[in-house]
């Protein structure tokens, strides 16, 4: 999908630097990717102390079970 955006030249060349992607759209789709990703994984952490443990939960069988 073509899209036109107004990107800050200083912001975009500095994604390049740190990212080593060649394009601006390479370094764009990087930057979601990774944006997106955080995002997910704040969402998770908010998670911690919320749920309930099983006491009774052996991981270690389960590691065994699925081999």
């Amino acid at each position: 999908m073509a899209t036109n955006l107004a990107l800050d030249q200083d912001l975009l060349d500095h994604a390049f630097r740190v990212s080593g992607e060649p394009t601006k759209k390479a370094a764009v789709t990087r930057a979601l990717q990774e944006f997106i990703a955080r995002r997910e994984q704040r969402q998770v952490a908010e998670l911690f102390g919320k749920l309930e443990w099983d006491p009774g939960y052996d991981y270690k069988a389960e590691r065994e079970r699925q081999r």
